[in-house]
């Protein structure tokens, strides 16, 4: 699904921000990413998303080696890539609706297909009453509801989640880890950015910690296995995540 070969990335002309990363995610996998402000977080996830080419080193994404395929591939492969930002990146101007069924209409999908996938869907996430609103009348927890609805609609392959549960209350939290349990068990692989070390530490899941650009030398991820080993897909249940943890 997903493997660095000593990857490295800088900006410009100055010093890598990650150095020598090599990892795997196996199909139907879930991984939580880790580490402290300044650590390269986000910029893996640039990698992971297309946003950014590594300096050095080998990416293979969806079963295409970065390093041969032509730009004009890319779109392709993007198509098959979820990412749920942090700042959700919704549309003001539009509607719920309308910020959801965006990636089906520039895909090219008819429009009965966007509109039954959408409405099941905005259903689904819990926000069907709320199809009609513009974002700015939505809660931090509905926006982030909306961006992980935008993220899936077109049913990727691999699922990005940046900071998904950094701005909302506890409960909210719960409910959105829950929607990403659900499609992991569906088969999508899975990786999720987060400073929640509580949510970390109860799930007990893969763990890849960064610190200053590099992976940790250990760490729940490589648990058993070689440092390039795949981890094997884990299914995640509602259950692990009582309301009382």
């Amino acid at each position: 699904m997903v493997r660095f070969e000593n990857v490295g990335l800088r900006y410009g002309t100055g010093p890598e921000v990650l150095r020598d990363i090599s990892f795997e995610l196996a199909p139907g996998s879930f991984h939580f990413l880790t580490g402290p402000t300044g650590a390269g977080k986000s910029s893996l996830l640039k990698l992971l998303y297309l946003a950014e080419r590594p300096s050095r080193g080998l990416i293979t994404l969806l079963g295409h080696p970065l390093s041969k395929t032509p730009r004009k591939a890319l779109p392709a492969i993007r198509r098959e890539i979820g990412v749920v930002f942090q700042d959700f990146r919704l549309m003001n101007h539009l509607t719920v609706f309308d910020n959801v069924a965006l990636p089906l209409r520039l895909a090219g999908q008819d429009e009965a297909h966007v509109q039954e996938s959408v409405t099941e869907l905005l259903s689904w996430v819990g926000l069907k009453a709320k199809l009609d609103e513009r974002p700015l009348r939505l809660s931090g927890g509905q926006k982030q509801l909306v961006a992980i609805a935008r993220a899936v609609v077109t049913r990727p392959k691999l699922i990005i989640a940046d900071e998904p549960t950094g701005n909302i209350d506890r409960e909210m939290s719960l409910r959105i880890m829950r929607l990403f349990i659900e499609l992991n068990k569906l088969g999508t692989t899975c990786l999720v950015a987060t400073h929640d070390m509580v949510l970390v530490d109860r799930l007990q899941k893969p763990v890849m910690e960064l610190y200053e650009g590099k992976l940790a030398d250990s760490g729940w991820w490589m648990e058993g296995a070689a440092s390039n080993a795949v981890i094997p897909a884990q299914p995640l249940m509602p259950d692990d995540l009582s309301p009382d943890f």
